[in-house]
């Protein structure tokens, strides 16, 4: 008898490209084979597939494993050979540790007989599993230096899952998708929320490739991907052209990094339900009026206190208030000088500019560190460079988040009849975009009753 009544089967394979699991199928296979050959019960089979033993990364069934084994749960373990068990010296030792507190004496290997129970055993495990590290640490190193090679030169990045916008080539633009991203585009640079966006694309059951329903995290890193711009990106930077069609222009991508940039400013985070909020100033103090809903009415108050700083003594309501400046808005919409913007023939021009001035300074840097890198300038020479351009970089992207804000306008109705026809269409995300684009801020003077609306109250200050 072999005295073995639950031992355990670990099987592990660092890459399942197709997704069978053919490889730890083979391993279990030959391991049974192993464990009828010693007369050993297997009690468990533990299986991890498509994940490293080198990288460090948590690994399920070989941690159950281990719990199993210190439990006393398991008295024996099969696996087809020590650099499927660990690639890892480290976690050798671990295991060696685990097996030996529990008491269990009998680790056996497919590929390589050995006897960890032993020391000269366990010296060939240990020796094995150095140079499963060695080979994986110089396999990274490897596939590093392909990855930025690839990188520099365009070349798409493979792996399972197909971008949206693009056939599993990845170089292949799918038409509509594609339809889709620039409707998305589109739409969040005229104002409207990812939130709101989200929930048109299940409204138009629009799924990621994977099948699921967007989420706000998942379109943020869509539409400020570079790749739809036909930019290569690594490790999160662009490092240039990619070997692709676009399905946006990299102008358009620095709008939506820019707009992203300003939100994340704003601090903004619950959904909007005030079409002015940000835009109203006290004519008491010249503080921010703030949204405070009540029970049965929506209005604008100057709060006072630490966290709003104003007098506390004004208050109107929401809703006369927010009818009177659309008005006001939609009227000055009508007059010549916003009709370039209303068709997008404003700012294009300037957006590239500005654009290409960010990719130059970029390159700038890109350049300093490459420099510094090769110890041809000094540290304190590199941060003397490196100051003036970062200060234009984000004076760029200033002048580039105002011009962000007339998107809103591209492509709106021809005069303000229509578009009043339309406004209420529009999600309130988009409606406050619209506004903000034409109203820099109006001044709400007091009142006796703040009930009513005197149209005199309200002055109006325009964008120029």
């Amino acid at each position: 008898m072999s005295g073995v009544r639950a031992a355990a089967i670990y099987a592990r394979i660092s890459s399942d490209t197709e997704g069978k699991a053919l490889g730890v199928t083979r391993q279990l296979e030959d391991c049974r084979r192993l464990a009828a050959q010693a007369g050993w019960t297997v009690a468990q089979e533990y299986v991890d597939n498509d994940l490293s033993a080198y990288s460090g990364k948590r690994r399920p069934a070989y941690q159950q494993m281990l719990a199993d084994l210190a439990d006393g749960l398991r008295d024996a373990v099969i696996c087809y050979h020590v650099d499927r068990l660990t690639r890892r010296p480290v976690e050798l030792e671990q295991f060696v540790a685990t097996v030996d507190t529990a008491g269990v004496r009998k680790v056996r290997f497919v590929s390589g007989d050995m006897d960890l129970g032993t020391g000269d055993g366990l010296l060939i495990g240990r020796i094995m599993a150095a140079v499963a590290a060695n080979e994986s640490a110089a396999k990274s190193r490897r596939m590093r230096r392909k990855w930025e090679q690839n990188a520099a030169q365009g070349i798409p990045h493979g792996g399972s899952t197909r971008p949206f916008g693009y056939e599993t080539d990845r170089k292949t633009i799918r038409p509509d998708e594609a339809e889709v991203i620039r409707q998305l585009v589109a739409r969040y640079l005229g104002g409207e929320s990812l939130r709101s966006l989200c929930t048109w694309l299940s409204e138009q059951r629009v799924a990621t490739v994977t099948g699921r329903e967007w989420r706000s995290p998942t379109l943020r890193g869509l539409l400020r991907s570079g790749r739809i711009a036909g930019l290569r990106e690594h490790r999160g930077e662009v490092v240039g052209p990619a070997q692709w069609d676009a399905i946006i222009t990299p102008a358009d991508r620095d709008r939506i990094l820019a707009r992203m940039a300003e939100r994340a400013l704003s601090g903004r985070r619950t959904p909007r339900r005030y079409v002015l909020s940000g835009l109203l100033r006290c004519g008491r103090c010249g503080g921010k009026l703030f949204a405070s809903p009540r029970e049965n009415s929506r209005r604008y108050v100057c709060l006072t206190g630490p966290d709003h700083g104003g007098c506390g003594r004004l208050t109107v309501v929401a809703e006369p208030l927010e009818q009177l400046l659309v008005e006001a808005v939609l009227r000055r919409l009508d007059g010549p000088e916003l009709a370039d913007l209303r068709a997008g023939r404003r700012g294009d021009a300037a957006v590239d500019v500005l654009s290409d001035g960010l990719a130059g300074d970029q390159a700038q840097l890109d350049d300093l560190a490459a420099m510094f890198g090769k110890q041809e300038i000094s540290a304190r020479e590199w941060r003397a460079a490196r100051e003036p351009i970062e200060r234009r970089m984000r004076d760029r992207q200033r002048q580039l988040a105002a011009l962000t804000r007339t998107d809103a306008l591209a492509g709106l109705p021809g005069n303000g009849g229509q578009l009043r026809a339309q406004w209420d269409e529009f999600s309130l995300s988009r409606q406050a975009a619209i506004v903000s684009a034409v109203l820099d801020h109006a001044v709400i003077a007091p009142a006796k009753s703040a009930r009513s609306l005197d149209p005199t109250r309200v002055q109006a200050v325009w964008r120029a």
